[in-house]
């Protein structure tokens, strides 16, 4: 085993990948500064493009189809509404347009996420609007482990995945976006998702399979990203009390592993969900009807973004599913 950062497990995983197969490649805003350790090896295949994403999306797109294995970054996932027609209209339809004939095995990699103060144009996750389109898949890691595998699965994946990296698991994120001139700023970094111990060589991780972080019977949280962490502290709080948690990294948007959540809120017959992205129309809320058509009976509750994030740094914190508001709402829970 060794111990690396997130960033380095992912970066370590997609090296491995290009070495492995010569149809990888990497495009996007930046990418010869911001991938110089893979620019160093893969000079040819690391690729900077104009800020334009819809042009380079879809350019991504269209060497999918034609038998490449690009990764296009998109720098934060707020900036694939600038590329909307290409993944939506193309990206997530062409598989079934053609007959299955056509393939677009796309990586999108961006960071997403609030927490440093960049607002509500910046600080999006978006996976659940993302999430509503057929054919498209969407992870979001929580430790370097998993990032460096779900990379790995993402790249060999025949479908376009989206790969969302929370900026408070990213050294390099925080230090470009959180860094300079906000020397006075705290940043509430979980340590165990930001470094961690990782495989020797990398092996895919099998989309759609959550992770039991922690077992327990009296209530299940279910989270993924960096809300896990705020659950993990949560959950060793409240179990102070004599409250037994049970903890879902849910690593996955889509597929979504809704069978292990039923397992587990099965045996707990409490769920709380707790969601960075928008409470509305989100992920949070098709759990909740998933399980409902299953014929499952159990208490639901669900801590999410409610609004616009601000820009404010102590308004974004009151905005955000943190660890008072997890601890709230499972007291609430528990009383039912």
């Amino acid at each position: 085993m060794r111990r690396m950062s997130f960033d380095q497990a992912i970066e370590d995983a997609i090296i491995q990948a290009m070495l492995e197969d010569d149809r990888v490649f990497i495009m996007g805003e930046d990418v010869h500064t911001n991938r110089t350790n893979i620019m160093s090896r893969f000079s040819d295949r690391v690729i900077p493009t104009p800020i334009s994403e819809s042009a380079f999306l879809g350019t991504g797109v269209a060497a999918a189809m034609a038998g490449l294995r690009p990764i296009v970054e998109l720098w934060m996932i707020d900036f694939v509404c600038v590329a909307y027609d290409a993944l939506v209209n193309h990206a997530a339809k062409i598989y079934d347009f053609s007959g299955k004939k056509w393939s677009v095995p796309l990586v999108i990699r961006a960071s997403c996420g609030a927490g440093i103060g960049d607002g509500g144009q910046h600080g999006q996750m978006l996976y659940g609007s993302i999430a509503s389109i057929p054919g498209l898949k969407i992870v979001v890691p929580s430790n370097p482990s998993d990032a460096g595998r779900l990379i790995l699965s993402a790249i060999q994946d025949n479908n376009t995945v989206i790969f969302l990296e929370h900026k408070l698991l990213s050294d390099h994120l925080l230090h470009y976006l959180g860094g300079s001139g906000r020397d006075t700023l705290e940043f509430n970094i979980p340590p165990d998702g930001i470094e961690g111990e990782v495989p020797d060589k990398w092996e895919p991780l099998e989309l759609g399979k959550l992770n039991i972080l922690k077992e327990g019977n009296d209530i299940t949280l279910a989270s993924l990203g960096v809300s896990v962490h705020r659950c993990m502290e949560a959950a060793r709080e409240i179990e102070k009390e004599g409250i037994s948690v049970e903890v879902l990294d849910l690593r996955s948007v889509v597929p979504l592993d809704i069978d292990g959540i039923f397992k587990s809120v099965e045996k707990t017959g409490k769920l709380l969900v707790v969601d960075e992205d928008y409470k509305q129309f989100g992920l949070s809320g098709e759990i909740a009807a998933l399980l409902l058509e299953k014929g499952l009976k159990f208490e639901y509750g669900r801590v999410a973004t409610e609004g616009t994030i601000p820009f404010s740094r102590i308004l974004e914190d009151e905005t955000l599913p943190n660890v008072e508001r997890i601890r709230t709402q499972c007291k609430i829970l528990l009383k039912k």
